[in-house]
């Protein structure tokens, strides 16, 4: 038999898919990584938890009932420290209604987050993005088929909001966002810069030795 196996991302960005290869080879795994555009009857999760971890679960179980095959999802977003920790696990809709009407939803996101710190000093304006990365292997899978199994990790990048967009990297809320010990934002970063220090990054490498462990 085979040491390799195959795991499913549970995601259809397939920019997803070469990050977690490249993490994965660096763990010493031998795998497969393929995402939900192999699986196009795959179940949509809707993300009811009140959590990030709740979240990434939700979907890496149902993923991994789908398919028969150990699954990895995720769930991330932004805390501001101002906002009482929000927008949190609403980040990707916290424009609500009004960034489904504006078009861009990123945007709107963003925009509403800059018109709360408006007026907040820059030593209040602590924030951090954090990643929940959740694994089920289902039963019978070797070489554990008599257990099912579920590991739930998170990365954490710690650092600030500043007032105004700045770099045309990234998405979601990175024009904002800088890191503890950087004058850039994660959007005036390569790809490579930000994945070396990101919290989806340092959530998937704290899953992918769990996964080497176990697999």
């Amino acid at each position: 038999m085979s040491d390799r196996i195959t795991v499913v991302l549970a995601t259809r960005n397939a920019k997803k898919l070469p990050e977690m290869r490249a993490i994965l080879g660096e763990a010493g795994l031998d795998a497969d990584v393929v995402g939900l555009a192999d699986y196009p009857d795959a179940p949509e999760v809707a993300e009811t938890e009140a959590t990030f971890a709740g979240n990434a679960l939700l979907k890496a179980r149902a993923i991994a009932a789908h398919t028969g095959l150990p699954a990895v999802a995720d769930d991330s977003g932004l805390r501001v420290d101002a906002l009482n920790g929000m927008p949190g696990v609403l980040s990707a809709r916290w424009s609500g209604r009004f960034g489904s009407r504006s078009g861009d939803k990123d945007e709107a996101n963003l925009d509403l987050v800059l018109d709360q710190l408006a007026d907040t000093p820059e030593d209040r304006r602590g924030a951090e993005f954090v990643a929940a990365a959740a694994l089920v292997v289902p039963l019978g899978t070797a070489p554990r088929p008599e257990e099912e199994v579920e590991e739930v990790v998170e990365g954490v990048l710690r650092g600030r909001i500043v007032g105004e967009r700045r770099g045309a990297n990234g998405f979601g809320y990175d024009p904002v966002f800088v890191p503890d010990g950087e004058t850039r934002t994660t959007a005036e970063m390569s790809a490579e810069e930000k994945n070396s220090m990101s919290h989806r990054g340092t959530a998937f490498r704290r899953l992918a030795v769990r996964l080497g462990e176990l697999l």
